[in-house]
């Protein structure tokens, strides 16, 4: 009979030790990171389950009221509570750690910032790498556990070097590999992602056979600390002068209106522009945002294929060094959370690194990542990646220039690169 209704027979995790095939369960101390989801929960179920010694941990990374009943945040309010009656329920040892300060620093600051400058930033990308993949491991060590375990939908596995590979979830629909390409090499050691091989109504089967009251519960969002999702409130409460507003120009050199803030616009977006009839007559899009000009330059959709991107804060977490790969080594890229990963070509020295498209990308955005990438099939390794902080047009446009460039924040992700 199948112990987990949902899943196939002999189907992951029906044994856990295939990711701690070192130490015994009794004798293993398995951190988990709970956010008061139905991901993590059911991590830590699984693994209370199969008798490791199993302790949760939750961040509380923020505070504002609306945060308390809202569908879809974490990390606050509700979110904690729930994560304490889980590991109530469970009967696990269960800490919740301040980590306000430390989040507005690493995460809030440098989102409002790089909003700020014109850039799209990624904010998930930085919490798990500067917040729950760095200062959790510290605390994870100081609890004397072996492993910290989260709820993402990644998977990893012994390289043959003596370190561990990030792979791709099975379900596309709920790879969460873009968010982690900055995972370094000695993160990943120890990590464990129990759930890379299912997929989400597997999950909520398992929690609802464990009884977890978080089994119903909503999905969290992607940025979590913005309230009623207005980002641009966050930025002007932190950055006011993010909101100066100024001229919407055309590749050509047109002036065809006025805006509010770059703040409240994102490379390739078509709707909300703002020109009325001028927007009709001809689809737009949003080519470039000159913060320091205050002018977003639109044009036509043409105007956003982009053919090569230049990438800061690059972590290579692929075979060998990176300045040791091949000139124009074959890798698939993706540019967006949205977007598939598409075929490219790497070239790194010591003072940049080049994306080259194997054809011309889209609404490629300064401040997004650039996630490096096997094969662009379910469960291909994670190559690593870096930071956009500018793209070069595929195609010569007249007047206006709109090469995207901003200069780059001090986001210390993985390994940082020089120029």
């Amino acid at each position: 009979m199948n112990e987990h209704p949902g899943l196939r027979e002999n189907e992951f995790p029906g044994d856990l030790s295939a990711l701690l095939p070192e130490w015994p369960a009794a004798a293993t101390r398995v951190l988990v990171a709970m956010s008061g989801g139905v991901d993590s929960s059911v991590v830590a179920a699984l693994f209370k389950e199969q008798g490791y010694d199993v302790v949760g941990i939750t961040m509380q990374l923020y505070d504002h009221g609306a945060a308390i009943h809202r569908k879809g945040s974490c990390c606050a309010g509700q979110d904690i509570d729930d994560a304490r009656k889980t590991a109530a329920g469970l009967g696990i040892p269960h800490y919740v750690l301040d980590y306000e300060e430390r989040f507005h620093r690493k995460v809030i600051f440098p989102f409002a910032e790089s909003y700020a400058v014109g850039e799209t930033p990624v904010p998930c990308a930085l919490c798990n790498s500067e917040i729950k993949f760095a200062d959790l491991l510290e605390m994870t060590r100081d609890l004397g556990a072996d492993v910290l375990a989260t709820g993402h939908y990644v998977s990893s596995r012994p390289d043959g070097s003596g370190h561990r590979a990030l792979y791709r979830a099975q379900d596309l629909s709920r790879d969460q590999s873009y968010f982690l390409f900055a995972t370094s090499r000695a993160q990943l050691d120890m990590l464990r992602f129990p759930l890379g091989g299912l997929e989400k109504a597997q999950v909520r089967a398992l929690a609802r056979k464990f009884g977890l009251p978080v089994a119903e519960k909503d999905d969290s969002q992607d940025i979590c600390f913005v309230p009623a999702g207005k980002y641009s409130d966050v930025i002007e409460s932190l950055s006011p002068d993010a909101a100066r507003p100024g001229d919407i120009v055309h590749v050509d050199g047109r002036l065809l209106g006025h805006h509010r803030g770059v703040i409240h616009f994102t490379v390739g977006q078509r709707r909300g522009l703002g020109l009325g009839e001028l927007g009709a007559s001809e689809p737009l899009y949003v080519v470039k945002l000159d913060a320091r000009r205050a002018q977003v330059v639109v044009g036509p959709r043409q105007a956003l294929e982009t053919r090569s991107v230049h990438l800061r804060a690059v972590n290579w977490i692929g075979e060998g060094d990176l300045l040791e790969l091949p000139q124009g080594e074959e890798i698939f890229v993706q540019t967006r959370s949205t977007r598939d990963p598409v075929p490219g070509f790497l070239f790194a020295s010591r003072t940049k690194t080049i994306v080259e498209f194997a054809s011309p990308v889209d609404s490629v955005a300064p401040g997004q990542a650039c996630v490096f990438y096997s094969t662009e099939t379910p469960r291909a390794r994670v190559l690593g990646g870096g930071y956009i902080l500018s793209g070069d047009p595929a195609y010569p446009v007249t007047g206006a220039q709109v090469t995207q460039r901003v200069e780059p924040l001090p986001v210390e992700a993985g390994r940082l690169l020089p120029g």
